[in-house]
């Protein structure tokens, strides 16, 4: 049984769903000050936008293309202690359009951290296993202090200037790679030549992590029991698929197939509308795709259901379920199945 200290795991991640206006547009209702929102359009093909408390608002950058930074005054405008405000811009508020926006909390704009052999800004939440690094590179192999307490399992590192991004994920391993805006499966690389540990990341000496003078931005995932669960799964290729426990409800769910190349990347979560497969019903929970600009689809060629203690596969697509072939997972909890050392919380299936 998965025991978690986080009894409300809402209060560090959550997503939330609105409907744009095309006009400013406070959104509340996340239940706390986001330090790292992710927002995309769900009704058309526009790109994906992350914005984050470190490099400030009105910063965009998109996880489906290798553009540099930019800013948009009409963008996301400001974080605010349950939410956050956009402006104009079609791709987080066009008039009618549905629109999601997932939301984790760190620690605002962060501090200084010199931990690493190369000083950074670290703003973390310890409690749930999340940091947000920011660095610039020097052209050398290096460390990075990370302010977690606890070994990272997944790093999402964008160099702020034109160029691709990188992912580490524990069940690849280091001296390989992901990367989220594409369909390629892993590859050797020494973008992360060595292992993070419990303070550090360690960064090779590539344009991708640490070019001289460039400035970086990561997303730091370390496990929390009951609350998020990073791991792999194997396929098998049949409608009684895969089950992948997790010891908790997910609310958010990133995927992808890293054995074989032509493989997209996927996020489902526990608001958008959707229903499981297992219950009899059509459709399938929906997905979006964060190395594309899609819209977001009905899964029902490649059906999932989300249930009380994890996930599993209804079909037997090759992009979450084919037999043999690996994937990772990156998970956090809408409900824990124990939570505060023995209180019971009824966690129940979608």
């Amino acid at each position: 049984m998965a025991y978690s200290a986080i009894s409300k795991p809402s209060l560090h991640f959550n997503t939330k769903l609105y409907t744009g206006t095309g006009s400013s547009n406070a959104i509340t209702g996340v239940g706390f000050q986001p330090d790292w929102t992710w927002i995309k359009n769900r009704s058309e093909t526009y790109s994906h936008q992350l914005y984050d408390a470190v490099r400030g608002v009105t910063k965009r950058i998109f996880s489906d293309l290798t553009t540099a930074e930019e800013t948009d005054a009409n963008g996301l405008t400001a974080f605010g202690t349950d939410g956050f405000t956009v402006g104009s811009n079609v791709g987080v508020n066009k008039s009618s359009n549905n629109i999601v926006a997932w939301n984790w909390k760190a620690n605002g704009a962060g501090s200084a951290n010199t931990d690493g052999s190369q000083n950074t800004t670290v703003s973390v939440n310890t409690t749930a296993g999340f940091s947000i690094v920011k660095w610039t590179g020097a052209d050398s192999t290096a460390s990075l202090g990370h302010g977690l307490g606890a070994v990272p399992k997944m790093i999402i590192v964008k160099r702020l200037a034109s160029r691709a991004w990188t992912v580490y994920h524990a069940n690849v391993g280091a001296n390989k790679k992901l990367v989220l805006n594409t369909t390629a499966g892993e590859a050797s690389s020494s973008d992360f030549d060595d292992t993070p540990t419990s303070s550090v990341i360690n960064v090779g000496y590539t344009d991708d992590v640490n070019g001289s003078g460039a400035d970086y931005i990561a997303y730091c995932f370390a496990e929390k029991k009951g609350y998020s669960k990073i791991g792999s799964y194997t396929g098998n290729s049949n409608a009684d698929g895969t089950f992948v426990y997790l010891g908790f409800k997910p609310a958010f769910l990133l995927l992808k197939k890293y054995t074989a190349s032509g493989q997209q990347w996927y996020i489902y979560d526990s608001k958008r509308d959707g229903k499981n497969q297992g219950d009899g019903a059509s459709g399938g929970n929906r997905s979006l795709r964060p190395n594309t600009t899609s819209a977001e689809e009905q899964a029902s060629g490649y059906p999932m259901d989300i249930l009380s203690n994890g996930f599993k596969w209804r079909g037997s697509s090759t992009e979450q379920n084919s037999s043999g072939q690996s994937y990772i997972y990156m998970a956090f909890a809408e409900e824990p199945l124990v939570a505060n050392v023995g209180a019971s919380i009824p966690a129940t299936a979608r």
